[in-house]
């Protein structure tokens, strides 16, 4: 039935109404017309042309009093898909309207037409008098059954491919009121008119069935010949009210598969209509967290990202760590940026930043600051590393290579490593805040890395960071005890050529 219904919008948009007047006769006529040739066969006649006419025509004025075409409500709806100008939020109000309208109109009417029908088929077969009065009341009983049945889900399937194509890709739907009843409430309601429907059917055969002379069997094939004519009906009835359901399952799959760009459209004014809006909401928050994860991700390093946007920014009150910090420089990096554009020398910095920052991430570190022409990256914070000073010697020769290949020896680094225990938290104020190290660790390799200038070597490693080595590498070079900037002690360093191969 939702395929009908959506053809049906799709082909006859600008006159839908007209169009679900007569499907509506379509779909509804063989049920009356069944009714009406029971009557006839029932009383023995054989007009069974002349009752199916009759009936024809009191459906199509029964159900042009319950769908109204070209009502006011009508005229705003197809207004705006006929492309006038006409508000979407008013067309999809009007939607709602003329729901209600719809619902009220056939609990109002139906009973009273159907029991027109049923005495004027009664008539022209010849009876009369008390007969007609059971005719009437029999009619009016079998059209509030079926009415409380179809009601609601014939409004919502009909209804549906417009406000889907109304609330399209937006978020009209989600913020209107729920004014109708519940979807529990509907579904007992159609279950009461099963209940009822069946206990009349029920009740009509056991008037003319002897179960004591025929047995039960006939009685039971009666029945389920019921339930598989009544059956598909049910169904149809039914189907409309579980599309949002089904909507919402799909939904989740979509989410749980990491897409979040399909919304669920919000067609009911309900508590499913409500449950829509919520999930359409929560699909919002998802994509929102998917965008601030890939900004973080952008702009700040993947490892802390994950780990804030799990535990939030409280888990950097301060903690100490044994790490490894590495510090890069570019050289003589300030005579290039004096002698190019501003575009080129960022340009530069991208390139070289390129290998620097895939290089340290692959080996479990963390770029914690870009330092103008240089970095700084540590091994063991913000997450648990183990063999972080490996990892950095690692990180150090794949730099290093990586620029000589690249730039086939127009920029050059240095690089510094130290091995040491930091405090390792948070700095900053309110909303400005900065994952940092704390201790002399952190400046020994940042003075490490300024006497590579002097020594010679692209990569110098303290003995901080040599002891700290699980496979120390060959071609370590003791290039002495120096002096350091803030440092009474000596600082015993290793040169590391970059010719040798440390990456195992």
């Amino acid at each position: 039935m939702d395929r009908i219904w959506q053809w049906t919008w799709d082909r006859y948009k600008s006159r839908f109404s007209w169009a679900a007047w007569l499907l509506t006769f379509l779909l509804a006529f063989p049920v009356y017309v069944a009714w009406s040739l029971s009557i006839v066969a029932f009383e023995g006649s054989d007009r069974y042309i002349e009752a199916a006419a009759i009936t024809a025509a009191i459906v199509l004025g029964y159900l042009f009093t319950v769908v109204m075409p070209g009502g006011k409500d009508v005229r705003i709806i197809e207004g705006w898909a006929g492309g006038g100008n006409v508000d979407a939020e008013a067309a999809l109000r009007a939607t709602y309207d003329y729901g209600r309208k719809l619902i009220v109109r056939g609990m109002s009417v139906t009973f009273l037409w159907a029991a027109a029908q049923f005495v004027i088929v009664g008539m022209l077969t010849g009876a009369s008098g008390s007969r007609l009065v059971q005719y009437a009341v029999v009619g009016a009983l079998a059209g509030t059954a079926g009415q409380l049945i179809t009601n609601h889900s014939y409004v919502e399937s009909t209804l549906r491919p417009a406000r889907a194509a109304i609330v399209a890709d937006t978020e009209i739907g989600d913020g209107l009121p729920r004014s109708r009843p519940d979807f529990a409430m509907w579904n007992n309601i159609a279950l009461l008119g099963v209940g009822f429907a069946f206990a009349v059917v029920g009740a009509i055969l056991g008037s003319v069935l002897d179960v004591a002379t025929h047995g039960p069997i006939p009685a039971m094939l009666i029945g389920g010949v019921l339930i598989l004519v009544v059956g598909p009906s049910l169904w149809a009835g039914y189907s409309p009210l579980l599309q949002p359901i089904r909507d919402l399952a799909a939904g989740t799959e979509r989410v749980a598969a990491g897409d979040f760009t399909q919304r669920l459209p919000v067609v009911q004014d309900d508590d499913l209509g409500a449950l829509a809006a919520s999930f359409n909401r929560m699909q919002a928050g998802l994509a929102e967290r998917q965008r601030l994860q890939a900004a973080f991700g952008t702009y700040v390093d993947p490892a802390l990202a994950a780990r804030l946007l799990e535990q939030g920014s409280d888990v950097f009150s301060g903690e100490r760590r044994e790490v490894t910090v590495m510090f890069i420089d570019i050289r003589d990096f300030t005579p290039f940026a004096e002698a190019n554009t501003a575009e080129d020398t960022v340009a530069r910095l991208n390139a070289v930043f390129d290998i620097v920052v895939p290089a340290v991430v692959d080996a479990g570190g963390h770029i914690n600051k870009f330092l103008g022409d240089g970095a700084m990256a540590v091994f063991g914070a913000p997450n648990d590393l183990a063999d972080h000073a490996d990892a950095a010697v690692r990180a150090a020769v794949l730099i290093h290579r990586g620029v000589a290949e690249q730039f086939e020896g127009e920029v050059r680094i240095g690089i510094g490593i130290n091995t040491g225990v930091v405090i390792a938290g948070t700095i900053g104020s309110g909303p400005h805040l900065e994952f940092s190290l704390i201790g002399d660790t952190t400046n020994v390799a940042a003075r490490v890395e300024q006497l590579t200038k002097t020594i010679g070597d692209p990569i110098l490693l303290t003995d901080q960071t040599v002891a700290a080595l699980v496979s120390r590498p060959p071609g370590l070079t003791d290039r002495g005890a120096h002096a350091l900037k803030g440092k009474s002690a000596r600082t015993l360093v290793f040169g590391l050529g970059s010719t040798v191969d440390v990456l195992g």
